[in-house]
């Protein structure tokens, strides 16, 4: 089972010059899609490699057939992260601006990979490493490639064919990671249809977070899915988003709660909604 790890801004300053350790930068913004290669190169922590979500943490979009950030190719992906000098046994430090979505996407691809130990989120992301009064770095990271081979985990995913035949199952626990206005379908500032896959729940990624951006405790984290869960079994959980990102954010929440690895549906409704005769609800 993959495992869920945090490190705190001052533990990760201190273990910057360890052999084997690997940072990635994998801030990004919907808005503006090279916000995150321009602030990568305006300063990030040092050593630091850049993932960005769309040209290594997701594949080719097809119109009409894939979500908005569909997986991307396994080779492409673990040729990215050899060019970062990641190796199997490497300890990775995962960060994004704060809430972790981003980082979460990428800590989700490497347990899919077959990488499910010595993966770490910073928590709070930069904003507490900014918080905690730590430099950033001008300098280009180390360029030791990596011989990192995985394997993708098919297990780990389910489609929309075959979430469609679970959705009347009593077992099934959906849940969106998106906000709730607009799971609510009372808006949709992104994707051309609003509402969410019937059957669903809302649990918004950002209510893993306390008040400061890091995340809750794990017994609080554990309450909050235990009131999902209703009872219903774990490993049936499902969790999607608007495209399959956000959704790495709870799955990895839930981990630190000591729940087992859910699925992810990872075209999530971006791609859902490619198909008419998928249904659509609105409303509580």
């Amino acid at each position: 089972m993959p495992i869920a790890q945090l490190i705190s801004p001052n533990q990760l300053a201190a273990r910057l010059e360890e052999p084997g350790l690997v940072v990635l930068d994998c801030r990004f913004a919907l808005e503006d899609t090279d916000y995150g290669q321009r602030s990568y190169a305006e300063g990030h922590i040092a050593g630091a490699h850049f993932a960005d979500l769309e040209r290594d943490l997701s594949g080719a979009v097809v119109k009409g057939v894939t979500g908005r950030h569909p997986l991307p190719q396994p080779e492409r992906l673990l040729e990215r992260l050899r060019h970062c000098g990641i190796n199997a046994d490497s300890q990775i430090v995962l960060y994004d601006d704060g809430p972790g979505a981003f980082a979460a996407r990428a800590w989700w691809l490497l347990a899919w990979l077959g990488k499910r130990e010595g993966v770490y989120l910073l928590d709070g992301g930069l904003k507490a490493w900014h918080a905690a009064g730590l430099p950033l770095s001008l300098d280009a990271p180390p360029s030791e490639p990596g011989h990192f081979a995985g394997t993708p985990d098919e297990g780990m995913v389910v489609t929309a064919q075959q979430l469609q035949q679970q959705l009347d199952t009593p077992e099934l626990t959906l849940l969106d990671a998106r906000a709730l206005p607009r799971f609510l379908g009372e808006v949709e500032p992104i994707d051309p249809v609003a509402g969410h896959i019937p059957g669903a729940r809302c649990a918004a990624f950002t209510d893993n977070l306390a008040a400061d951006g890091r995340f809750l405790p794990a017994e609080q984290l554990k309450q909050r899915f235990e009131e999902q869960l209703q009872g219903r079994p774990d490993h049936k959980l499902v969790a999607y988003c608007g495209s399959g990102v956000t959704a790495c954010h709870n799955l990895f929440a839930l981990c630190l709660a000591g729940y087992p690895m859910a699925k992810l549906y990872p075209g999530s409704w971006s791609e859902w909604i490619t198909d008419p005769q998928r249904g659509v609800a609105k409303g509580a």
